[in-house]
């Protein structure tokens, strides 16, 4: 018994260790009050987080509100789904037609997300992308930093610094954009198989809505740091040792994502 004692005080200084880093992670995702006072000092960081609002916010959310509160509804007007609204005869005859009517249905909506959707999704992605970048670049410059410049800072959000000077001039010309795609490929890979794993751990039975929770925070927090990494030059391999070293911190910072994500559409909670 005396033995499990040091290993229990690691264990306990570990965990304590580890609850600090995740509300340290959770407090600066709350600290939105940085967003309004950035704003207030950068008009062009103002207009892109505006755009970002209008695109994301009111047209594809929009989109959204449209087809489940408007077209849904209508299609079920036009095609009902119950013998009642067809006629009051009973036993029904007509179950062959709904049969028709469910298919119709389904077909319209389809098209619906084939026609309009799919392109405004894909348009959304490689524009907020674009953007994203130019809002870190904003906040940047309203924060007085460069990108290139060394930060540091007693949370563990502003302490990776850029890439060296050294390691800049090795990565200069063709090299450098080479190593730049490379990185941006496995990145696209590196979070495309994260997404594999967060969807199956939801069919775990017990603790897989847990499991996803906790990795979908940590994707969250992953997606809202990368446009800064990028802008700052920060090499893959350094933000993947990062944020494996500051794990805890990460799955603090992006539960806010989470709920604002999944409770919305989901009233009954993530568990």
């Amino acid at each position: 018994m005396e033995a499990m004692k040091p290993l229990m005080k690691l264990c306990i200084a570990k965990l304590k260790q580890g609850t600090l880093l995740w509300l340290e992670g959770f407090k600066e995702a709350c600290c939105l009050h940085r967003v309004v006072i950035l704003c207030l000092r950068s008009r062009k960081l103002l207009i892109r987080t505006g755009q970002c609002f209008l695109l994301n916010g009111f047209i594809f959310l929009g989109s959204m509100i449209v087809l489940n509160s408007v077209v849904i509804p209508m299609l079920f007007w036009i095609l009902p789904d119950q013998c009642s609204q067809i006629s009051t005869q009973v036993p029904c005859s007509f179950g062959g037609i709904l049969k028709l009517y469910s298919v119709l249905r389904l077909g319209l909506i389809q098209l619906f997300y084939v026609f309009w959707f799919y392109p405004l999704y894909m348009f959304s992605l490689i524009l907020s992308s674009l953007w994203y970048n130019d809002i870190a670049k904003f906040g940047f410059a309203a924060m007085g930093r460069s990108g290139s410049s060394v930060v540091e800072s007693s949370s563990p959000s502003e302490t990776l610094t850029a890439q060296s000077t050294a390691h800049t001039e090795r990565l200069a010309g063709l090299g450098g954009v080479m190593v730049g795609i490379g990185e941006q490929v496995y990145s696209v890979l590196l979070l495309s198989f994260f997404f594999l794993e967060v969807f199956a751990t939801g069919f775990i039975p017990y603790v897989g809505k847990a499991i996803n929770f906790l990795l979908l925070s940590w994707m969250y927090a992953y997606y809202c740091f990368e446009y800064k990494w990028n802008f700052s030059k920060v090499a893959l391999d350094r933000r993947l040792d990062y944020f494996e070293s500051n794990w805890a911190f990460f799955a603090g910072f992006g539960v806010l994502q989470f709920y604002e994500t999944y409770v919305e559409s989901d009233p009954g909670g993530p568990f």
